[in-house]
């Protein structure tokens, strides 16, 4: 995570910027899809406000039974593609409460806590001493509010020319005191990102298995942001979950690695995401607008509903977090080279990505408005592999019980081969039609007085909404072509 942040680039990551407020009249249909989303979101039970019955917390959701389908699917589809089916890389679960020093080494604690004003327009925010500075006058030895006093006073604007909010102190570092007494040695911190505990763990992954260069460590976690302004749904939030990767390699040769790794991310949002590729954009990072000690950055842009915006951070960190680690703890962090005399500290490259990041792409592709016999109707049509939920079933008439019984046979079998299976019985058919296809669910069986005669079921697609008829026997060699 980067301890220092250009205040003129949205991370999204770690929030040194706030998401763009892109929306006009010219995008209007675009601000109703995220509306609809949202609506949907709430309504099918993907995800809730947090703590709703009480008004809510800003920046907190909760995942309601198909949200937290969805997410653990993206998650575990992550940790398949790049742990599970890789042979150069390991997983780790770190704790989430660390020791202070390690956010005293990687720049945290200093750098968190900055003056900090927001564009009002924009809604970028920047250092208030800094914009003090680039209007020609000095901050030195203001406090923070006379800072706020001496922007009013001067007129300073923003570097856009707009007017600012008031001065405030942000802490993206959540603090908290760990034993029963609260004082200056208590003190620690909920992480604000996951690298943390793989860069901590990167001797003890080398002692236990000496892996050859390049490796990576991987970690999915929480991690936990003082926002100022959480907004734009799930998009940033005070509590997120990361699935990152430290991936460390021979300074000599960080390129081949990179363009890997590059690739791999194409790979991640087309074919695992479902992502069109046309929506999926890189954004070269300039050298002014890098993190210090980054040799390279790319953004992987996403067309939201709301604007083009970062989904993925890759970087080359060179060896800035080992080293700063290595000097802080007094513990080497130099790879020894098998079979060789040489021995150096590894450079990394860093893909990061945020769930929730991911499930916004996710739901916001798989929104669809259509028309079925010239009724109107919404359908999420996530890939099969995403869906929360991939079969329905329902028997035709649940007042009949030998429909009820073989309804309940045929959900049994679909149920223990794909875990992801509803049962459907609340109105009629063309109602539970709707309502799965506002679910995202792929295929809906239903059972009705010839299953009793022919053994076969009738299987309705979810995209097409083609109905067949399908033999039980063949039901679990998905994904079935309606």
């Amino acid at each position: 995570m980067p301890a220092n942040c250009s205040p003129t680039r949205i991370d999204l990551r770690y929030g040194c910027g706030i998401m763009l407020n892109t929306m006009s009249k010219s995008n209007t249909t675009k601000n109703e899809k995220m509306e609809s989303i949202v609506s949907l979101a709430k309504r099918r039970g993907f995800i809730y406000q947090g703590s709703d019955i009480y008004g809510g917390l800003s920046g907190t959701w909760d995942y309601g039974p198909l949200g937290v389908s969805l997410k653990r699917n993206i998650m575990g589809l992550w940790w398949k593609m790049f742990v599970d089916d890789r042979e150069d890389m390991y997983g780790v679960d770190a704790a989430i409460i660390m020791n202070p020093k390690v956010w005293i080494a990687s720049g945290h604690v200093a750098t968190f806590a900055d003056p900090l004003v927001e564009d009002l327009v924009t809604n970028q925010r920047h250092r208030a001493d800094h914009i003090i500075k680039d209007a020609g006058f000095s901050a030195d030895g203001m406090t923070f509010a006379d800072m706020d006093k001496f922007i009013k006073e001067k007129g300073i604007k923003s570097p856009a020319g707009n007017d600012l909010s008031e001065v405030r102190t942000f802490n993206m570092m959540f603090k908290t005191s760990v034993g029963p007494m609260e004082d200056e040695s208590s003190i620690s911190y909920l992480r604000p990102e996951t690298a943390g505990g793989i860069f901590t763990n990167f001797r003890n992954v080398v002692d236990s298995f000496y892996p050859d260069l390049p490796f990576g460590i991987a970690q999915q976690g929480k991690a936990f942001r003082n926002e100022i302004s959480p907004r734009d749904f799930i998009f940033r939030c005070r509590e997120f979950e990361q699935m990152e990767i430290e991936y460390f390699v021979d300074p000599k040769r960080w390129e081949e690695s990179y363009e890997m790794w590059r690739v791999q991310m194409h790979r991640w949002l087309e074919e695992g995401l479902g992502l069109p590729a046309e929506h999926v954009h890189e954004l070269e990072v300039p050298e002014a607008d890098r993190a210090f000690y980054s040799q390279r950055t790319i953004d992987f842009e996403y067309d939201y509903p709301g604007g083009r915006n970062e989904i993925i951070g890759f970087a080359y960190r060179t060896d800035y977090d080992l080293g700063a680690h290595q000097k802080m703890s007094g513990k080497s962090m130099d790879y020894n080279v098998k079979g060789t005399n040489e021995k150096f500290v590894p450079h990394v490259i860093e893909p990061s990505l945020g769930v929730e990041r991911a499930v916004m792409a996710v739901l916001s592709n798989s929104y669809t408005e259509d028309e079925v016999n010239g009724e109107k109707r919404i359908v999420m049509k996530f890939p099969y592999h995403l869906a929360p939920v991939k079969y329905a079933v329902s028997p035709l008439l649940k007042n009949k019980p030998e429909l009820v019984a073989k309804a309940r046979e045929v959900y049994a079998i679909l149920k223990k081969e794909f875990g992801a299976v509803m049962w459907d019985d609340n109105g009629n058919i063309g109602k539970r039609y709707r309502r799965q296809d506002e679910i995202g669910t792929p295929y809906c069986v239903v059972i009705d007085f010839e299953t009793l005669e022919d053994g076969a079921v009738t299987v309705r697609d979810r995209d097409t909404t083609e109905q067949k008829r399908v033999k039980i026997s063949e039901l679990i060699t998905p994904p079935i072509q309606a």
